[in-house]
């Protein structure tokens, strides 16, 4: 101090772990500075050679301080802001702005500039330095400070405003700390990122595949769960380095508090807990949201599921006329509907679920086109038809039209007295929706079935919105082995070491795919025709969680994320997708395979079982896609010169395959959790709240204005043309309008207002003892074998 070096004295790259020390350190700078003149003034030339050798130009100019924070890491940097007659000197500095210190450690590739009130002056991207770059002086960075409109802020010639600026400086400091930084400003993604590069070029899984020592460390198993991950373009090293950046990302941590019943949904203050969903009885007690036991009240519901679907299944509950219900209708969309129907399709070929649904039906309804209706309530009888509609709000517009259009399906028959819906109709909802429910005619003490806001529509299925379907139609027991097996999934999840975890190894591999190789798709191929919707539940369930572009600390994200996923079961998916696949674009692979068929098949001419057959398949194409066919070997076979190329395969497309028992409902179970938890680990390590989907509002919000210019359009007198706001909304929309009305005149479909029934009444109108051989229909059978589990098998 006594050498005056204060005004020229900068905090360098401190981690905010060191806020305290850093803060103490501006603050003694300017307990020390105030008096110095030169601090708000212009400088003294009295700085140290290696000072005025770093600054360049060392004549007196005034120094505004301003603060710099690299956008994405946790270090801050004080600059000052130099009048013109200092020069920027090339090299020295971002445009005006010199440091104020020996060397300047860069830590991202982007970086963010700060007026005195706190507010952003400049963004720009830059190339991300290596950890020895990032030693070198402030000359190897060239950035340009850009104001608010886009100009490029050059060294000013205005005279200093040197109106409390320190003090302006440390009112806002606060404000520029409270943004955590980006995963990828991380020294552990950095060497992830540079780990990437030498792999693209240097490895090929042809050769990875040599190593029996890599092979041999790359799989992992729980209870008959076995995961192959050797076929992924990763090497040991590429394994440790993302449990560094798993350790760096605190990813156990966030599995306890998710699981513990933490807020860590913090978009809609909301816990995530689908795990308690399937949690044990002895269990009850220990996780606790907003003071309510959580699994308590979820084996509340599961007990009235079971004695609902008992007395169903048993013939205590009838219908309105008295008949014994055998038909099932579940009403819902997204989350509601596609994890249950995937368990639905299991279920259906799984040698328990066959004897015990016989007599019975399940079917979906999500679509609100109305010919979902149609191709739904086709030969149902709905005086044999028990409806339950699924939403957690009983406000969802889809589900809630189709479930008004069930309603009225159902008085068409029966006429509208209340208890034709007390009767017929069941919902599956939260208790903030209990008065919804009750409006819609439900008899809210014994049918209507709660579900949580702390679960997100497509963690549902092993709650209410899966329980009352699958239960009803296959019976309570069988679906509580399905929550046995997530239940098995679920603590190996949260108990099993990182390097064992089959999904958090699952997890990182995708982060490593996506982030780091750059591939943008996934594909998921189940070697079992039963699970042929899995795929679609996994889409829906990946991409709305982690189709995101802000992270949780509120800040744009500057590296990929989120898969574009996609599937159907093997051995179609050969013949309608693989050819992109194995050469054209780069799409990372998951194959399911299964040691035993749910139903296998041995002809008396063949040598192997249809199930060896599928499965040679589910071995060969993971190594296909590995190892790829060079020229030479294509050469080798004699095809033409001319056709060679167009017979190579580049091989080096990344797969993991997992090996499953049986297809059954407790490995469904263990399936749809290791695909949940696939999922949460992703979120965790790119920093997202992958429990929220925001994304999926504008539409429905847009869609609500489109339909007051429908409206209007329809009940229009004078037929004037919809103004939508937009000419192109406009023109498509009065297209629309323009030819429904032609086509009614026409007598091709439409009445004059289309707003007309969409309900059926060709059950008793149509199918008849008179018109069924006719029409190839034939009506409901007047006695039904509802033995359930003591049914045998055909």
């Amino acid at each position: 101090a006594s050498q005056q070096p204060v005004r020229k004295m900068s905090v360098g790259h401190y981690n905010m772990m060191h806020q305290t020390t850093l803060l103490k350190l501006i603050l003694l700078a300017v307990h020390v500075a105030l008096p110095v003149s030169g601090l708000l003034g212009p400088a003294s030339q009295s700085s140290s050679s290696t000072l005025l050798h770093h600054f360049g130009n060392t004549r007196s100019h005034p120094i505004n301080y301003k603060f710099c924070r690299p956008r994405y890491d946790n270090t801050i940097t004080l600059y000052s802001k130099a009048s013109s007659r200092t020069g920027g000197r090339s090299g020295k500095g971002f445009g005006g702005l010199h440091p104020t210190s020996k060397k300047i450690t860069p830590r991202s590739s982007s970086t963010i500039f700060y007026d005195d009130e706190g507010n952003v002056l400049s963004q720009r991207q830059q190339k991300p330095l290596s950890d020895d770059d990032s030693q070198h002086s402030i000359k190897n960075v060239k950035n340009e400070l850009i104001d608010t409109d886009g100009e490029q802020i050059h060294n000013s010639s205005d005279k200093p405003n040197n109106n409390n600026r320190v003090t302006n400086f440390l009112s806002n400091l606060p404000k520029v700390l409270s943004k955590p930084p980006l995963v990828s400003s991380t020294s552990e993604w950095r060497r992830l990122q540079r780990h990437a590069s030498q792999i693209l070029k240097s490895t090929h899984l042809r050769d990875l595949l040599q190593d029996p020592t890599r092979c041999d460390a790359m799989w992992a198993e729980h209870d008959g769960v076995y995961l192959d991950y050797s076929r992924q373009q990763a090497t040991l090293e590429t394994m440790e380095l993302l449990f560094d950046l798993a350790e760096k990302q605190e990813l156990t941590k966030r599995i306890d508090a998710m699981v513990n019943g933490e807020k860590i949904n913090f978009t809609e203050d909301r816990a995530v807990l689908h795990t308690a969903l399937r949690a044990s009885r002895e269990d009850v007690g220990t996780v606790f949201v907003d003071g309510v036991d959580a699994i308590g009240e979820v084996h509340e519901v599961l007990d009235q599921i079971k004695a609902f679907t008992e007395a169903f299944r048993s013939g205590q509950i009838t219908g309105y006329t008295g008949k014994r219900m055998r038909n099932i209708v579940s009403v819902g969309i997204g989350g509601s509907y596609l994890g249950p129907e995937f368990l639905h399709e299991v279920l259906k070929t799984e040698e328990e679920g066959i004897n015990s649904s016989l007599g019975y039906s399940l079917r979906f309804l999500a679509n609100v086109d109305p010919v979902d209706v149609e191709r739904t309530c086709a030969d149902l009888d709905p005086e044999e038809t028990l409806i339950i509609i699924v939403s957690k709000t009983f406000t969802t517009a889809e589900t809630m039209l189709n479930a008004r259009t069930m309603r009225q399906w159902l008085w068409d028959f029966m006429g509208d007295d209340i208890d034709v819906v007390r009767k017929h109709v069941v919902a599956c909802s939260s208790v903030s929706a209990t008065e919804n429910v009750k409006k819609f005619g439900i008899d809210t003490e014994n049918g209507m079935f709660r579900f949580w806001d702390w679960v997100g529509g497509r963690y549902s299925v092993c709650g209410a919105a899966g329980a009352v379907p699958i239960s009803l139609l296959y019976g309570y027991d069988l679906f509580e082995k399905f929550l046995e097996g997530a239940r098995s999934m679920d603590q190996h999840f949260i108990k099993a070491p990182m390097r064992e975890n089959i999904p958090i190894i699952m997890g990182l591999l995708g982060v490593w795919n996506s982030s780091f190789m750059g591939y943008n798709s996934r594909a998921l191929i189940p070697y079992a025709q039963a699970l042929l919707r899995l795929p679609a539940h996994i889409q829906q369930l990946d991409m709305e969680s982690n189709g995101k572009r802000i992270s949780r600390h509120g800040i744009e994200i500057d590296y990929p994320v989120g898969e574009v996923d996609f599937g159907e079961p093997g051995t179609n998916s050969q013949h309608s997708f693989f050819q992109l696949i194995h050469q054209g674009q780069t799409i990372p692979v998951d194959f399911l395979g299964f040691v035993q068929s749910q139903h296998d098949l041995l002809m008396d001419s063949e040598q192997l079982s249809s199930h060896d057959e599928l499965m040679a398949n589910f071995f060969a194409q993971p190594d296909a896609l590995a190892n790829g066919k060079t020229a030479e070997e294509v050469r080798a076979e004699g095809c033409p010169e001319e056709l060679i190329l167009h017979k190579v395969f580049d091989g080096n497309r990344p797969s993991s395959s997992l090996l499953f028992p049986q297809l059954s409902a407790y490995v469904t179970g263990q399936i749809l959790s290791l695909y949940e938890h696939r999922t949460a680990v992703q979120g965790f390590i790119w920093d997202l709240n992958s429990f929220d989907q925001w994304g999926v509002e504008l539409g429905k919000k847009l869609a609500i204005d489109v339909k007051g210019h429908l409206l209007k359009a329809r009940y229009d007198p004078e037929q004037k043309p919809v103004d939508a706001g937009s000419p192109a909304t406009s023109r498509i929309l009065n297209y629309y309008v323009k030819n429904g009305r032609e086509a009614s005149a026409n007598g091709t479909g439409l009445s004059v207002n289309p707003l007309t029934s969409v309900t059926r009444k060709n059950h008793k109108d149509n199918i008849t003892k008179k018109t069924h051989s006719r029409d190839n229909a034939y009506p409901p059978p007047l006695q039904h074998d509802l033995g359930g589990n003591v049914g045998k098998l055909s």
